[in-house]
């Protein structure tokens, strides 16, 4: 098991109601999970939560079977591989060197790098598709591209744990799939993925099991087709959906017109 949290409670000074109330949750390698909920359910608080950047109400959270507690942050980046749903960059970076921070998480700030580190920079520069990219600097690309880029820095760590916040914020609609397709096919290599999104129908088809918060609790959990389901999903996001299930196995979940008549979406 890549990671493990059990119980966790969190509570931010000044709320009335934790943001996290008691979540469970469990990750493999080889494994893909979506966490799914509508805005202010807890699905930021859980993945911050798990890494560490919060403190815990109660609850335990252990990363290849060892305790949070007992990882430093260097050994956890070398661990685990993060794309935070916002930042900012207050240099003018290049591409390249943007993706090759993502080495200093096993060299150290200071240290130069090695063939063997460029060639996991390239890697990931080609893995994303921002190869032609490397020169660029980074106020010069669009939202898309600066996702992309933040996703190779990120697989320039060679994490074990690819954990992403929102990642297809700014992303067209075949920036959005490329960038699914691309997650599940590094988690069919052996790589965990936790994914935190607000797109159903992305996590119906890509996933392998969903979590769904709702108040900072869990509402369900399991494969997308029980998961995303019309009554469930109704009930959390206070929206009528038509549920599709899709040859290639995944889900669909449409958000209907309330002023319309029902149709046929089986």
């Amino acid at each position: 098991m890549i990671l493990e949290a059990r119980g966790l409670v969190v509570q931010y000074p000044g709320a009335a109601v934790p943001a996290l109330n008691g979540i469970d949750l469990a990750l493999r390698s080889g494994e893909l999970v979506a966490v799914v909920g509508p805005n202010g359910s807890g699905k930021t608080s859980l993945l911050r939560a798990v890494l560490g950047l919060v403190p815990l109400a109660a609850g335990q959270v252990s990363i290849s079977g060892r305790d949070l507690a007992q990882w430093t942050r260097s050994d956890l980046a070398q661990t685990v591989g993060l794309v935070p749903q916002r930042e900012d960059t207050p240099f003018s970076w290049t591409v390249d060197e943007m993706v090759g921070f993502g080495r200093y998480a096993r060299l150290g700030a200071l240290s130069s790098f090695s063939r063997s580190d460029r060639e996991a920079i390239d890697r990931a520069l080609a893995r994303c598709d921002v190869t032609d990219l490397r020169s660029r600097r980074l106020e010069t690309l669009s939202g898309g591209e600066w996702q992309r880029v933040r996703v190779a820095r990120a697989l320039a760590q060679e994490p074990r744990l690819l954990a992403l916040d929102e990642p297809t914020a700014s992303l067209d609609l075949g920036h959005e799939m490329a960038l699914f397709e691309l997650v599940r096919s590094l988690v069919a290599e052996g790589m965990a993925g936790l994914v935190i999104t607000h797109h159903l129908s992305l996590a119906g088809r890509f996933a392998d099991r969903l979590l769904l918060l709702d108040r900072g609790r869990v509402v369900a959990s399991g494969p997308p087709a029980a998961v995303l389901t019309p009554e469930l999903i109704e009930a959390v996001f206070q929206w009528p959906v038509a549920a599709i299930a899709l040859p290639d196995g995944g889900r669909e979940i449409v958000p209907l017109r309330t002023a319309s008549p029902p149709g046929d979406y089986s």
